[in-house]
């Protein structure tokens, strides 16, 4: 076993194999909670709510890139992204187009003036060949990101790998219970200060959104799982690094119902999905934000802040982590 993968030295910490682990589980303590963020300026994060989680197992960091190989090797599974698009369901797309793929943040193709953020297509591009293999397209590899978290992965994707290891993806609620990790009312996953003691929490965007980062916290990109501190119940990586897929659907108005039904236990999210910005389009929760977001565009590494994603698309900044029952545990 090489030093990569025993420890990775980050900040000067040594992050023990342990951590590392595939399938690492953290027990998360049932508790009640208020769910939701007044101070985002996000409506689909209103109203805030009070919310009652039972306890559940959560994998201490996102899935990584080792790990998601070795799930593919054992299994011969193909993600998305390797996959050729249904010429069906994008019936004005020609067919020499519709190659495997995903999303590349390319923010050198961007023609965004500073203060309008309005379009984000200036700033990602489709890229033939890009997929968990291939971070930025073909002639791309994880080589030396062993340990970094494995993105282009869709809500299908993490649903069997998850399935694989007799586990699921966490609802939404338990994600945010989680990302609080024991603390009420805070704006992140750590408290109400950005930076404490001048210190970064999480793998944020400093600069100027789409066109400039200054790398503040050490990373333009993705970093190693477990480079930031933990939160209070062991958690790393809840906010930042990459978004991560919950098992809920997506709508702007879950809050305001689940409201009206007084304490909510362990909710399981809607029925159904609703986006008004792409009315036609089924999307799933994500949660905790990534390595792009700032203060200037999606501050959504706030804990009670809300994401959203078709489930068969993913990105450069898109992973996921799994949860297990808590009384699964000795059969798991």
């Amino acid at each position: 076993m090489n030093s990569l993968q025993i420890m990775t030295l980050v900040a000067g910490l040594c992050i023990p194999e342990s951590l590392l682990a595939s399938n690492n589980l953290i027990s998360i303590p049932g508790g009640r909670f208020k769910m939701g963020c007044k101070s985002c300026g996000l409506s689909d994060a209103l109203p805030v709510h009070e919310v009652e989680v039972s306890s559940f197992l959560l994998q201490s960091t996102p899935v990584t890139n080792e790990e998601f190989r070795k799930f593919t090797g054992d299994t011969g599974y193909v993600s998305g992204a390797e996959t050729s698009p249904d010429p069906s369901e994008y019936p004005n797309i020609p067919a020499n187009l519709l190659v495997p793929g995903s999303a590349v943040f390319t923010p050198e193709k961007t023609v965004a003036k500073a203060g309008i953020l309005t379009r984000p297509l200036d700033w990602w591009s489709y890229i033939p060949g890009a997929s968990w293999k291939h971070p930025e397209g073909a002639k791309s590899t994880t080589s030396g990101r062993e340990t970094h978290p494995a993105v282009h992965v869709n809500f299908n994707d993490a649903v069997a790998y998850c399935r694989h290891f007799n586990m699921r993806l966490p609802t939404e609620a338990e994600f945010e219970y989680a990302a609080r990790g024991g603390l009420e009312g805070k704006k992140y996953a750590w408290g109400d200060t950005l930076k404490p003691n001048g210190r970064w929490m999480a793998n944020t965007w400093q600069g100027s959104f789409p066109r400039q980062n200054s790398k503040q916290d050490g990373y333009a990109g993705t970093s190693p799982v477990g480079s930031f501190p933990p939160n209070g119940f062991g958690l790393y990586d809840m906010a930042g690094n990459v978004w991560q897929w919950t098992s809920d659907w997506y709508r702007p108005d879950t809050y305001r119902e689940d409201a009206r039904r007084g304490v909510v236990k362990d909710p399981r999210g809607p029925d159904s999905s609703y986006d008004p910005a792409e009315s036609g389009t089924l999307k799933k929760v994500q949660r905790g934000g990534s390595f792009l977001c700032s203060d200037e565009y999606c501050t959504r590494y706030l804990v009670g802040s809300r994401g959203k994603g078709e489930p068969g698309s993913a990105g450069s900044n898109t992973g996921f982590r799994c949860a297990k029952d808590h009384h699964q545990r000795r059969h798991g």
